[in-house]
């Protein structure tokens, strides 16, 4: 068998048609069939990279945790305001309103009762989004425009709820009771002192889920 020159280029094209299929088809109906087909690549091909289905799409999750890390990333350096909590307040809008950082909830979603996908948004919120999040806030401290004396605590809780507790899909809620949960957590951190939860950021996030069909009501 010859030997794969790029196979760097090869497993980006298996990430590629990979996150298309299962965007288009759903993960659960989406076969690796489908995928060698799609690619016109040999079995051998996708198994050299990849065990199973489960192991793409978890390769493809990691891509995308690694995209909205890089927005993130690119928002915080750019982003101009006048202190740090309405800096806050403008980047949580753009990450929530960028499509690209979303463009598989729809698949994503369809893992949200699966255990081990929940605990790793668990983590991944905890671990590596609430501490940036904590440090614009103890900017904020320093600006005097957040006076919380929790930072870290309430980037922490903030990522949990709006990730876990919030979502609609796992737990089955309509529109409205999602909307009295987010903005609950708006009034909470607004009490504490971090007041970074916008009317426009409860739009989007209620958007969001209405794009993917996650209310109860749209099942």
């Amino acid at each position: 068998m010859a030997r794969n020159k790029y196979p760097e280029q090869t497993l980006e094209q298996i990430l590629a048609v990979s996150s298309k299929l299962f965007t288009e088809k759903g993960f659960e109906k989406t076969s690796i069939q489908d995928i060698i087909d799609e690619l016109g690549m040999s079995k051998g091909a996708i198994y050299h990279h990849f065990k199973s289905k489960e192991d793409i799409l978890d390769a493809v999750m990691n891509k995308q945790f690694s995209y909205a890390a890089k927005i993130l990333d690119d928002l915080i350096q750019n982003t101009q305001a006048s202190n740090a909590r309405e800096k806050l307040v403008v980047i949580l809008e753009q990450i929530v309103a960028d499509p690209d950082a979303h463009s598989l909830d729809g698949v994503l979603s369809t893992q949200i009762k699966n255990p081990q996908f929940v605990v790793t948004g668990i983590q991944e919120g905890v671990k590596k989004d609430a501490p940036i999040i904590a440090r614009i806030m103890m900017e904020g401290k320093e600006d005097g425009s957040i006076t919380t004396d929790f930072p870290i605590e309430c980037a922490e809780v903030f990522m949990l709820l709006v990730n876990i507790w919030i979502n609609p899909l796992l737990f089955g809620r309509e529109h409205e009771e999602t909307v009295d949960r987010l903005h609950f957590l708006q009034h909470m951190l607004r009490v504490l002192g971090a007041d970074i939860v916008s009317d426009q950021l409860l739009h989007k996030i209620t958007e969001r889920h209405s794009d993917i069909a996650g209310y109860s009501s749209d099942e």
